[in-house]
């Protein structure tokens, strides 16, 4: 058994856990970030795609090569970071405030930290219909892993299922690979993606059809394609179906947030439907309502990477100042203001909303 120690231990090496890490070391905090994939940087290794935003949160960079600039932030402070990928925490024991962990599938340690960050990201969704075991159906991830990470393409042609951001992104990305995209269809009686996204593969030829949705799948050993069905206001199924040829089926119908390690610590928990599940009440600092727990990213509410970033710069810099660490807590404004602007106007009223419900002033002391 290997036992490690950390002033704030950091659980994801994603978008707001690698912000997280580096806005707290740099403080002079001993951070030690845990990962459960084999390389940090979480989605934005997959996202080939440029950011929105301002130039703060990288605007007009590609994913890939912010988490290279995040990870060389890590480089700068790397006597105070230790990484552990290839990780997977898989349990907190508040009676003596100790974390466990797998690394690999052998190697069981125990990690004690005086703080935590919780940035674990979420997990995708998946809708049952008949046939979905057969070979062919993945999540939009698994895609985008195949593709932007291994170089694989998946298959020849492929049915979307969700016209949110990462199903319109994901549709653009197949077919810069050569991969056909037959349709995407989406339950909604509009896109729930940015337009821009939707205009791109409007004008390469692909239909999205609003208020549709998949029936069944169909083939023998693998797949070879769908029914997919017209559905009414109350979403129910009007009658009107169509057999699309396919032999890949992606899912992308949305994420939930991992929460499980702040249920273990006692987190106050709520259902926010504007978060797109069961998320930690937090205040003004992302800290919880266990006074040794902060989370950020997608385990806080499902958002953009570039709202994690911030997020995670925000929980960084209060845990390291929570510790007595020099943090220069005139920068938390500063994140607010960059928060506010990335979530302003139409588009963020829903997760302005749901932020709402789950955040307070102050806690108790």
């Amino acid at each position: 058994m290997t036992d490690f120690t950390a002033d704030i231990l950091v659980v994801g090496g994603g978008a707001a856990g690698l912000s997280a890490a580096s806005e707290a070391a740099s403080y002079g905090s001993k951070v030690l970030i845990v990962e459960s994939d084999l390389e940090l940087g979480g989605q934005l290794v997959k996202q080939t795609h440029k950011f929105f935003g301002s130039k703060d949160e990288y605007a007009g960079t590609r994913g890939y090569k912010i988490a290279d600039i995040l990870l060389d932030e890590i480089k700068e402070n790397g006597q105070n970071v230790r990484i552990l990928t290839n990780t997977a925490v898989t349990g907190y024991y508040m009676e003596d405030n100790t974390f466990t962990a797998m690394r690999g599938e052998e190697s069981y340690m125990r990690i004690k930290a005086r703080k935590a960050i919780i940035a674990t990201g979420a997990q995708e969704r998946l809708i049952p219909f008949p046939n979905n075991d057969l070979p062919g159906v993945y999540g939009a991830g698994a895609v985008q892993t195949l593709m932007n990470v291994y170089g694989v393409t998946p298959g020849r042609r492929v049915l979307m299922v969700g016209a949110g951001n990462i199903g319109l992104i994901v549709s653009y990305q197949l077919m810069q690979a050569g991969v056909e995209v037959a349709a995407v269809v989406e339950a909604m009686p509009k896109v729930g993606g940015y337009w821009v996204h939707a205009a791109k593969i409007r004008r390469l030829g692909v239909p999205i059809l609003l208020r549709h949705s998949i029936k069944e799948a169909f083939g023998e050993k693998v797949i070879e394609g769908a029914v997919i069905m017209e559905l009414d206001d109350k979403f129910a199924p009007t009658g009107k179906e169509e057999r699309v040829s396919c032999d890949v089926i992606c899912m992308a119908v949305g994420l939930s947030p991992t929460t499980e390690l702040l249920s273990h610590a006692g987190c106050k928990m709520k259902y926010v439907p504007e978060l797109c599940g069961f998320v930690a009440e937090r205040d003004r600092t992302m800290r919880t309502s266990n006074p040794d727990f902060w989370s950020a990213g997608d385990a806080m509410g499902i958002e953009e990477a570039s709202a994690a970033m911030v997020e995670g710069r925000i929980a960084g810099l209060c845990a390291a100042q929570s510790l007595g660490f020099p943090a220069r807590m005139e920068k938390l404004d500063e994140y607010w203001a960059r928060l506010d602007h990335l979530r302003a106007g139409e588009v963020g009223e829903k997760i302005r909303s749901g932020i709402g419900k789950v955040t307070c002033g102050a806690w108790e002391a």
